[in-house]
């Protein structure tokens, strides 16, 4: 099903924070996709984060507009997540649970329009959290609303409002959050029609303590398989990635952060290496 109309309320902003924090790791982490002649597609996830290793295993199966996604970790934990599209005209419903946690269970609904969007997330435990959000929107410009309600104590868990415009050479985002303590404003700039080299920035202000936090990044495409990012905040934090496409989906992530303003401090250092057939 092809996405129609402007988004979920989840994407308004979404360009800036991927390319702030998108694939930026500071573990090792291997991944080895296949897929077998049967069309089921398998992937397995090792990951060493200081002294632990973790690894999960997931398989994903296809049928007409049906998705079945099951995941299984060394905890013991098993994420069950059914995707269906197109069960009622323009929308998309997923259901997913984790076990043994029976009460982790959630129901999403996602209707798409033309000129808006509609998405309801319900907890399947007794007494659930309710969310709901809505974008309506044309020609590149949206609106958005989210909200969270809490039947078991009869209280919002949290409103939000944004507003969103996307054109080919920059997308903007204002965001008024955390039950309106938190706004966010964020833009970012393509410099070059082939989107090869980008600018971003992000303003966040806390009004109930004043503080605010700026960090600007970048990406450059070096050529088609090779690329750099880098960001830097207000408090003197310095990321940067340098990500490789070995083979045709197969990526080499590298990435590292210090502060610059302790430089005594050791820097983190992550390594992402993911191979698909």
């Amino acid at each position: 099903m092809a996405m129609k109309g402007p988004g979920l309320f989840s994407d308004i902003g979404k360009k800036a924070k991927d390319l702030l924090t998108r694939d930026y790791t500071y573990d090792q982490k291997l991944t080895v996709s296949t897929v077998s002649a049967s069309g089921v597609g398998l992937t397995s996830t090792a990951v060493k984060k200081g002294g632990l290793y973790t690894l999960d295993v997931s398989s994903v199966y296809k049928y007409k507009n049906t998705v079945v996604d099951i995941k299984v970790d060394t905890e013991s934990n098993i994420s069950t997540t059914l995707t269906v599209l197109d069960a009622l005209p323009s929308t998309k419903l997923v259901t997913s649970v984790k076990l043994p946690d029976y009460n982790s269970g959630k129901v999403e609904l996602h209707y798409f329009h033309e000129n808006a969007t509609f998405a309801s997330v319900v907890g399947t435990k007794p007494s659930p959290v309710v969310e709901f959000s809505g974008t309506v929107g044309a020609q590149g410009v949206a609106f958005g609303t989210e909200a969270g309600y809490d039947t078991a104590t009869g209280k919002f868990t949290k409103y939000t409002a944004a507003i969103g415009v996307t054109k080919p050479d920059y997308h903007a985002a204002f965001i008024l959050a955390d039950k309106g303590d938190t706004i966010k404003v964020s833009g970012v700039y393509h410099l070059d029609e082939k989107q090869k080299a980008s600018a971003v920035a992000e303003l966040t202000r806390k009004l109930s303590t004043n503080e605010n936090t700026l960090t600007v990044g970048g990406l450059y495409k070096i050529d088609p398989q090779t690329a750099v990012k880098a960001r830097l905040n207000n408090t003197g934090t310095l990321a940067a990635l340098l990500q490789h496409e070995l083979k045709p989906k197969s990526l080499l992530t590298i990435s590292g952060e210090f502060d610059t303003k302790a430089l005594d401090r050791a820097p983190k250092f992550g390594l992402a290496l993911a191979l698909k057939p």
